[in-house]
């Protein structure tokens, strides 16, 4: 058979990922901070992007509404998914409506779904509430010294050599907001072509700064620096210092071997070790937390079911201009003109059809959980269900990976605080037979319990876990319970035993 060039056609099919569905896949998994500042960036980039002030349906410059507010009632909506299809007048899959009108506003799902309650559940309570107005944190945080700049104006005051001044700015750099040398001065004394000798002694200047420790290159060393200021490092504590690893252990009979000295001696110098700080950087270095700003309420119905609501303050304000639109698309005279706000206009639309399917998503993704997850809010984490992302996904008729997206990087505020979606989704342990499977957070939190009742003349071992989880009918094996131990970060059986009777004997 002769090879050659030649033409065919074939016939197949693929999917093509469009520029808009790209957006609409980045959006549903962006958190509320991300999200406003994307839609930020693109109120500046598009001109028929404009920000919705008021808390009704927005107008249009030229008088015409943006859209027609969607009928969404409580009264009106059901718990299974058909019902609450037909009630919103869409098909909440992955696909978006290709009728929805020209100029549209993303409040449709931050105004008109931010109210929808959604009813899950059943049983009896009082309903929980959360406050409207939420404290300004800001308003009460202070700007701070950083911990870089308060070293470098120590620096200036230390030294007047510029070859000391520059070698301590460069260690400055490399110490972290803990207080630590992350660099080691080796590979700093390379880099600036110094003699090692002469960036330990700037070193040393730096550990005598304020905060007491900084500069330390491990945590013997942060520990050593402040013992010495205190006049507290002689040999025994020093012995003990340099054995931090039979501390953690809690090995108190190496370390008193270790020391040569009593148990009242030894306890003084662990109460000791215990009153200096191990991070002294974090008083500078440390930044203001930000609070969580949840993405759903859960709050307790009046009739004892679960009430599932937006929080509209995490959902964008923005509508597309079609007055605008038409207006300029008449006043464009070349073709380049007309494809720019033609483009504006179809990224403007697409984006408020976005920022609605997003809300929409997370709002019937977090009813299926709190569905599903129903005894975890009625009597907490013992009561959590093992639940996967294909158990929902096949709930909702949607898929998987957008169940993963929806859950990613959101929270939700319940009456036993505000947690990540993704908390909900526990791996499955197995039951003894006729049993429901157990889900891997409540197994851990078994444990915890157990071992939190345990007495010290009956220290439970892995074994024992074990035998009283089997009694509890469930089916775990020991390599299960000792990673499930360890990730709590619990000691071992025989550290523990060591801990208590050192204590008694102590005490």
């Amino acid at each position: 058979m002769a090879l050659g060039p030649r033409l065919e056609f074939r016939q197949s099919q693929s999917l093509v990922m469009t520029p808009q569905l790209l957006q609409a896949i980045k959006l549903l998994q962006l958190s509320s901070v991300e999200l406003a500042t994307y839609v930020e960036e693109e109120l500046e980039r598009n001109p028929l992007l404009e920000r919705s002030e008021s808390d009704d349906i927005a107008e249009t410059p030229g008088g015409e509404a943006a859209s027609e507010p969607l009928d969404w009632s409580s009264e009106e909506l059901a718990t299974d998914q058909k019902s609450l299809e037909q009630d919103l007048g869409t098909e909440l899959g992955n696909t978006f409506d290709s009728d929805m009108p020209e100029a549209t506003v993303s409040q449709q799902a931050a105004d008109q779904t931010h109210s929808l309650v959604w009813e899950v559940g059943s049983g009896d309570g009082k309903g929980a509430s959360f406050d409207d107005e939420s404290s300004n944190l800001e308003a009460y945080v202070a700007d701070k010294v950083s911990l870089h700049d308060h070293l470098e104006r120590q620096l200036g005051l230390s030294t007047s050599s510029s070859a000391d001044h520059f070698i301590g700015s460069v260690l400055i750099e490399s110490i972290d907001d803990a207080g630590y040398l992350r660099e080691s001065v080796e590979e700093i004394a390379i880099r600036l072509s110094a003699d090692l000798q002469h960036v330990l002694r700037v070193l040393a200047i730096i550990q005598s700064f304020e905060p007491c420790g900084v500069g330390a290159r491990c945590l013997s060393e942060c520990l050593k620096i402040q013992l010495k200021e205190k006049d507290r490092f002689d040999p025994a504590m020093a012995a003990l210092i340099g054995n931090l690893e039979l501390l953690a252990k809690r090995d108190f009979n190496a370390l008193r071997r270790i020391a040569k000295v009593d148990d009242e001696d030894l306890v003084e110098m662990i109460a000791e070790i215990r009153r200096l700080d191990p991070k002294p950087g974090l008083i500078f270095g440390s930044r203001p937390s930000e609070p969580v700003t949840p993405d759903v309420f859960v709050t307790r119905s009046t009739d004892g079911g679960w009430n599932i609501e937006l929080n509209s303050d995490a959902l964008p304000r923005v509508l597309a201009n079609k007055s605008y639109y038409t207006r300029i698309s008449k006043a464009a005279k070349d073709a380049e003109g007309k494809a720019f706000v033609d483009e504006a206009w179809a990224s403007a639309n697409w984006l408020t059809r976005s920022l609605e399917q997003r809300a929409r998503t997370i709002l019937k993704v977090s009813a299926e959980i709190v569905r599903q997850q129903d005894g975890f809010f009625l009597h907490g984490v013992a009561h959590l269900r093992p639940l996967n992302l294909k158990t929902v996904a096949d709930l909702v008729s949607l898929h998987e990976s957008t169940i993963s997206r929806v859950t990613s990087n959101k929270f939700m505020a319940t009456p036993r605080g505000i947690l990540e979606m993704k908390y909900f989704f526990t791996a499955s342990i197995g039951a003894i037979t006729g049993q429901d499977a157990h889900s891997a957070e409540a197994v851990r939190f078994k444990i915890k319990q157990l071992i939190e009742a345990e007495t010290p003349q009956a220290v439970l071992s892995d074994d024992a876990l074990v035998e009283k989880l089997n009694e509890q009918g469930i089916d775990i094996a020991r390599r299960t319970v000792a990673k499930y131990r360890e990730a709590l970060r619990i000691p071992s059986s025989a550290a523990r035993r060591r801990e208590y009777h050192s204590v008694h004997k102590m005490a």
